[in-house]
């Protein structure tokens, strides 16, 4: 017995200290009215004290705050929410007149109290159970907290179990302690922010640099500022680098069909382009036939448009094969002109159809997003994944050239045609086979293209010149020379842009190319076999 009493008697203490540790930190009815009216001023300060006390009331009573939903009443503040009115400090309903309300002034918020009320709400989201939304408030908060919100932030990292949101969190730390008035928290937050990865972390140096007078702590200002501007500084060739890929991913997408049609056949395509956005059209269609008839499956519609639009190109491809392009074999000015013609119908075509506007293909909920790799470097899951998807296309047509039996009659056909007719090869059979398949892989090349920019009727003229120039600088008929001219010509594009502009980019590109093909006419990669003496 002796025992159960003193059990009894320790968890009594221990809910009497619960209580009052609860009644510290609740918001009182005076610390909310503080906050409600008065001078602007006086109201920040009493804000930053309130924040202080990080519970759900305070986040409910400054949002409402915040969306003008506050009325004064007998010199008390009154929360508006879903038609009721609720006591500020306690979130209890109040009995108040309709009348009553309506004649009560506003809460007034100003434009920079808004703001300040803006920053304390990402603060106490700090403590969100929701990583994403401590994600959020920490990006929110960069630059825009002081030494008063110190205190909330040490009791978020004490809690955080998240280990880069914790890394911020200290970053977030230091920025504050810049604003301290003692010297050595100022050099200690310099130091500290010396390891940051943050564009807004180089902004925060240079400003505080601008006011510093200590002499010690501007050494240590310039030290972190140039740590931080050396890694932005990879995190930007780097970034360049991903772009540079990204492009030359879907230069090879686009130029894989090309290196069928005019590498391996000799023919100039200029509808290739048009192939194109029939596939990306294609994705277009899918994507409305599963939001309106499957729209619990809308996630996976481009699983579903990858098949589709490869068939729909390469059944048009065959049909401008069979009734255009046979008949003009070996004479390469006719084909050019006559798919030229074509591509221009092909473009009325679809505007007819669809309109001249442009219409709009969504990602799909698993291609948001990305991975963010440095403050200033993040790649997002579409480009990943249009990567990933180039090069799993270009290992099918490798696999289907070099190891299969219709692999084997293009090649033979491509290397000499009279000779492998002799051999029982049905030469026009295999054009139309060669000819669907390089306009199929335009049409995934479109379905690519859906998902990082516009789909309109001028989608091919975009990328139809950029995917002749690498299929002739890779080599023709060479699906390696192709993808290292892809790759290289996205890269370096990339990097010149940064350098030079687009514009003067894209001249310089061509100018390259002019030059290499003066030297090498052949390309990177030499076409092996007869026909490289023909």
């Amino acid at each position: 017995m002796p025992v159960i009493r003193c059990w009894n008697r320790v968890l009594l203490v221990f809910i009497v200290a619960q209580f009052f540790a609860l009644a510290a930190h609740a918001m009182t009815a005076a610390q909310a009215l503080a906050v409600a009216v008065g001078e602007s001023d006086e109201r920040i300060a009493a804000l930053a004290a309130l924040v202080q006390s990080p519970e759900p009331q305070t986040l409910q009573y400054l949002q409402a705050l915040s969306e003008g939903k506050v009325k004064i009443v007998a010199n008390a503040p009154v929360v508006l929410r879903d038609g009721k009115a609720l006591d500020a400090a306690t979130g209890a309903t109040l009995a108040l007149s309709a009348e009553v309300l309506a004649s009560a002034p506003d809460a007034m918020v100003n434009n920079r109290l808004r703001g300040e009320i803006d920053n304390a709400l990402s603060a106490l989201q700090l403590l969100s159970p929701l990583p994403s939304v401590r994600r959020d408030a920490v990006k929110a908060l960069q630059g825009q907290v002081g030494e008063a919100q110190i205190p909330l932030i040490e009791t978020a990292i004490a809690k955080e179990t998240e280990a880069d949101i914790r890394e911020r969190l200290a970053l977030l730390r230091a920025g504050a302690l810049l604003g301290s008035e003692d010297p050595s928290k100022r050099l200690q937050a310099a130091a500290l922010l010396g390891a940051s990865a943050q564009a807004a972390t180089q902004t925060l140096l240079q400003e505080r640099l601008s006011l510093e007078q200590d002499a010690g702590v501007r050494q240590a200002l310039r030290k972190s500022l140039s740590a931080v501007q050396a890694r932005l500084a990879w995190g930007d060739r780097l970034g360049a680098v991903f772009s540079g890929i990204s492009l030359g991913s879907i230069l090879l997408l686009v130029a894989l069909g090309l290196a069928i049609t005019y590498g391996l056949m000799g023919v100039i395509n200029m509808a290739h382009g048009e192939l194109m956005m029939v596939g990306a059209y294609a994705t277009y269609v899918v994507q409305g036939l599963f939001r309106s008839y499957w729209p619990g499956a809308f996630e996976w519609y481009l699983l579903a448009s990858v098949p589709v639009a490869f068939m729909v190109s390469a059944l048009v491809g065959v049909l401008l094969e069979r009734t255009v392009i046979r008949h003009l074999y070996g004479r390469p000015l006719e084909t050019l002109l006559a798919t030229w013609g074509i591509s221009l119908i092909l473009m009325q075509a679809v505007r007819t159809v669809f309109g001249a506007q442009n219409v709009g293909v969504e990602n799909p909920g698993w291609m948001s997003g990305g991975v963010q790799l440095m403050g200033n470097l993040a790649l997002p899951y579409n480009r990943i994944i249009i990567i990933a998807f180039s090069l799993a296309v270009l290992a099918a047509v490798a696999l289907l050239i070099g190891k299969t039996r219709l692999g084997l009659f293009v090649r033979a056909v491509t290397q000499n045609r009279p000779i492998a007719a002799c051999m029982g090869v049905h030469t026009a059979r295999i054009d139309s086979y060669a000819f669907a398949l390089g306009s199929g892989i335009a049409g995934l090349a479109g379905c690519a293209l859906s998902q990082i920019g516009n789909v309109g009727p001028d989608l091919g003229q975009s990328y139809i010149v950029d995917a002749f120039m690498v299929v002739v600088l890779g080599g023709v008929g060479q699906l390696a020379g192709t993808v290292l001219a892809a790759l290289g010509l996205g890269v370096i594009n990339k990097f010149l842009e940064g350098l030079t502009g687009a514009v003067l980019a894209k001249i310089a590109v061509l100018l390259f190319i002019i030059v290499f093909i003066q030297k090498r006419p052949q390309g990177i990669f030499a076409l092996k076999g007869r026909s490289a003496d023909a």
